[in-house]
């Protein structure tokens, strides 16, 4: 049966340090890659080892991981290949198109090795001083204002009545409009937390109360940036 190797990659250019070298070990032994951005992957390759011959691959784009997709990784599976799935930043499978192959991958019960990397959200929860011991990640909010302001509103209540951290993310160029709604919507005693640029050189994670950033409005535009939320036990 095929082993499916989950290669995390680095969340930026500079931070290859981040990789342990038995990542790159396990992607050696593999046939095929899935990876979300072929670009990215083959840049990532690269420069975490030169010695790699990046054309020695069979490459699929999982793109959102269509019916065409999904038939290719299971023809693979069933020649019993050596595939890596690798992500466009962070670890596959984790807010990722990825999840769709592995849960394939599960259902044909193939060996799936998790491998340890980056994860943006861990990190910024890590990092925020907010609860750790229940969190949420939401994923994208609506992009309509009214439907954003009444998501946000059920995100800050349902962490007040269940003391938990709400983790989101947004498209990098809508990054001010999100923080936009959250200081025009929430409570001011609610922290806000804004992790930036996690494991660059210009890495920031900074948590306030909603009163403070009011007084500071980030500049985000286009900057890779997870948010979080907690209103729980204040």
């Amino acid at each position: 049966m095929a082993d499916i190797y989950l290669v995390p990659c680095v969340l930026a250019d500079d931070a290859s340090q981040t990789i342990p070298s038995y990542v790159i070990d396990a992607v050696k032994k593999c046939d095929v890659i899935f990876a979300e951005s072929e670009r990215t992957a083959r840049r990532f390759l690269k420069m975490m080892d030169k010695s790699i011959v990046i054309d020695s691959f069979e490459w699929f784009a999982i793109h959102k991981a269509e019916d065409e997709e999904i038939k290719n990784f299971t023809q693979k599976i069933k020649e019993e290949k050596t595939i890596a799935i690798i992500s466009e930043a962070g670890c596959p499978g984790v807010a990722d198109p990825g999840q769709i192959l592995i849960a394939a991958a599960q259902k044909l019960k193939c060996v799936i090795k998790p491998l340890v990397g980056p994860n943006s959200i861990l990190l910024a929860l890590m990092a925020s001083g907010m609860n750790g011991q229940q969190f949420d990640f939401v994923g994208y909010l609506p992009i309509d204002n009214n439907e954003r302001t009444k998501r946000i509103k059920e995100l800050e209540i349902s962490s007040q009545k269940n003391n938990s951290t709400k983790i989101f993310i947004e498209t990098p160029y809508r990054n001010n409009q999100l923080v936009e709604s959250i200081l025009k919507t929430c409570d001011n005693k609610t922290l806000f937390c804004v992790a930036v640029n996690l494991t660059g050189v210009n890495e920031s994670v900074k948590t306030m109360p909603v009163s403070e950033w009011k007084k500071i409005k980030p500049e985000l535009h286009k900057l890779p940036t997870i948010f979080l939320m907690y209103s729980g036990f204040l």
